[in-house]
This record gives C-alpha cells, structure tokens and sequence, in this order.
C-alpha cells in the first residue's frame, strides 16, 4: 500500500487515506487500494473503519486525473464502483471523518453503514462548479441520508455544511473532539464486534434492501437466526444472568 496505511485486527480494519501532500485527493491509485482492501474484508469478513488526517479526510478526487478523464472514464464508473463495493461489505463500515470531505471524499464517507465527525469536519460537493456532477453515489445516496430537499441544495449549490450542521441533518450520527475522533470510532466497533457477527451482517443486508423487499427479507432473515446455535448459547447466557 502506497497511498491507505491499513492495521488489521481480529475483528477490525482500519484504513487511512494517506496522500499528505494531495490533501488525501482520491487517486486512480487509491481506488485500486481500496479494491486491495474490499477483496481482503469479503473473504474474511470485519469491521472497517475509514479515517483521514484531522485537517482533510479526502478533499476529492485528485483534479489532475479527472481533467484528463473523458467519457469512457466516466462510464467505467471508477470511484463509484469501489464505493458500491464499499458500501456492500459484509460487515458493517464506520467513518471517522474530520477538516474536509468534499465531491469524491464525501461520497466516500456516503458509502459508510454509520459517519462519525470531528468537530472540524467541513463536507459538501462542489462538483458542479468544476464543470462536472457527483457521480459516485451522491444522487442517490445522499437523499437517502438527509433528504430529497437539503440533497438537492447541497449537490446544486455546492454549499457545504460543517460538523453541527452535519449532525442536525442526520448526516452523521455524532460530533466529537477531533481528538476523540477515532477513539469514538473503535468504540463504535467494539460495541459492533461484541453482538453475534451473522445477526449483524444479516441487519446490514435488511438495512439496505429496498422497500419492496420488506417484511419478507426480514422474516427470512430472522428465520435463519432463530434456528442458529449463536442465538440459543446468547439467549441462555441471558436467561442465567438474569436468574442470579
């Protein structure tokens, strides 16, 4: 890895953009890292946390390489593919995000299950006024966090919201200390990883279904989990706790 540092734990990766001198601009290189990443997380599934630097979590894609980019490019889908991959891994993703997310950097962090800020956090997508649209995943995406309205001002303005108007708009789900911020977000994935993995990954999948897939991929889901050995060695372990 050249441009992600990665640590692996048992239950865990956490990936951090690592372009310093690019402001963590989402490279051609990049993405191909973060397939690298994706590959690893399908075949043995974990947690991933996603973090940048304090000042920029990504500013982007990098401007060079999209000014070369001509139609075939675009119809290749390069970052959206990797962030649908992304958004698709089996367990579930959490980013850490602080200073700038802006066009590809936030439609990065749109493809995470749960967004924690820092308080210095500044996110938007200001494509349109670069003679182009965000279109990896924020038309659809974005909607479906804060809605039609305030998506549709923020992709046609280019304005972007800070960390406390992140979280008012459900954005992101908490504000903390810059400091704090990736303590925060390995609190988050220790809670994850102490309740039953397939349980989990089965709510990511009911999470993201479409509407017209409810109640019938929840009752599928549950089926498979009542019959599962897990929820009877959990369920006894409740039971004898409560009886003491």
């Amino acid at each position: 890895m050249t441009e992600l540092r990665v640590e692996t734990r048992e239950d865990r990766v956490v990936v951090t953009l690592d372009r310093p001198e690019a402001r963590n601009a989402i490279s051609r290189p990049m993405v191909d890292e973060l397939h690298e990443v994706c590959a690893g997380l399908e075949a043995e599934p974990r947690i991933l946390i996603l973090a940048g630097s304090p000042e920029v979590f990504a500013s982007g894609a990098d401007i060079a390489e999209l000014r070369e980019r001509r139609a075939a490019d675009a119809l290749e889908g390069i970052n959206s593919r990797v962030f649908d991959r992304i958004a698709r891994l089996p367990m579930p993703v959490i980013a850490a995000i602080d200073g700038w997310a802006l066009g590809g950097g936030a439609e990065l962090a749109y493809a995470a299950d749960i967004r924690i800020a820092g308080e210095g956090l500044k996110i938007g997508n200001p494509e349109t006024g670069l003679g182009i649209m965000a279109a990896a995943g924020a038309t659809w995406r974005l909607p479906a966090i804060v809605g039609p309205s305030l998506a549709a001002e923020l992709l046609l303005t280019g304005r972007t919201l800070d960390a406390e108007e992140a979280l008012a708009a459900g954005l992101v789900s908490r504000v903390v200390p810059s400091a704090e911020l990736l303590g925060a977000a390995h609190e988050l994935a220790d809670r994850i990883a102490r309740n039953d993995p397939l349980a989990t990954r089965l709510t990511k999948v009911a999470l993201a279904a479409p509407r017209g897939a409810h109640p019938a991929i929840d009752d599928e889901s549950q089926a498979v989990l009542f019959e599962s050995p897990e929820k009877l060695r959990r369920m006894a372990e409740f039971l004898e706790r409560r009886r003491k």
